[in-house]
């Protein structure tokens, strides 16, 4: 015998603290197992635009794969909630509420530096059109501490503008700026990163997620080309030399 939707459904609880702009976020079992649900916000529930919305993330989303973006399963009608987004459960704590209670560690800014900025450039690899990066919607899972992000992405378009992606280069730099506030003892470099992602200075942005990621490194493109040159004027210099009358054994 089939069993009813509020067998299926069970333990259904709001997550305040991952609050989105449109949405609500609920943790929830199905079938007894751990899931999480994202549905819209009641206000929006019935207005056409949203539905459409709504759906067209679920057939943004369903088809991507990132260790650092939730993944999403399936889209149906949750009892109370109505038609819900169903994702894999990341039980954890937002960046948000991590801030407010003075529990960052250097652990988690590491992890800004890195799995958010891979997050960052998947999105701009597969053109996904979202809403701007927060601390609310950044997760840590509870055991691994993972970087997780939690809205990623309500349309996809054929090509992401110069101004799509400097918005999100902003985007980190506020994130970063907002940790690094929290951290004691931060290495200075993250700063002058966080302020140059934040700058209205277009000679002062970083233009790529590229750019962005080799100063997290410490690197910078013109570095890199200036080492292939002098590796490349050496080996000239060796072959001339070796060439000469002037090199070992040669008369």
């Amino acid at each position: 015998m089939a069993s009813s939707d509020s067998d299926k459904w069970t333990e259904i609880e709001l997550l305040k603290e991952w609050d989105e702009q449109f949405y609500d976020v609920y943790t929830a079992k199905k079938h007894g197992k751990w899931v999480m649900l994202k549905t819209l916000k009641p206000a929006y529930k019935d207005d056409p635009r949203f539905q459409a919305m709504i759906e067209k993330e679920f057939d943004v989303r369903y088809n991507l794969a990132h260790p650092n973006i939730v993944m999403i399963n399936d889209y149906e009608d949750v009892p109370t909630l109505g038609r819900c987004i169903i994702t894999d459960d990341v039980y954890g704590d937002s960046l948000r509420k991590l801030i407010d209670e003075g529990r960052i560690s250097s652990d988690h800014l590491e992890k800004i530096c890195s799995q958010l900025v891979d997050a960052i450039d998947y999105i701009q690899r597969n053109h996904l059109v979202h809403f701007p990066i927060r601390p609310e919607t950044i997760i840590f899972t509870e055991n691994i501490g993972n970087l997780k992000l939690i809205d990623v992405g309500f349309d996809q378009t054929s090509h992401l503008t110069p101004a799509e992606a400097t918005e999100d280069i902003h985007s980190f730099g506020q994130v970063l700026s907002e940790v690094l506030d929290s951290v004691d003892n931060a290495p200075g470099y993250l700063r002058r990163i966080a302020d140059r992602a934040l700058s209205t200075d277009p000679r002062q942005q970083y233009r790529s997620v590229h750019q962005l990621r080799m100063a997290l490194a410490h690197r910078s493109d013109n570095k890199f080309y200036i080492y292939i040159i002098t590796f490349l004027l050496v080996m000239i210099a060796l072959l001339i030399w070796f060439s000469s009358s002037w090199a070992p054994g040669r008369v």
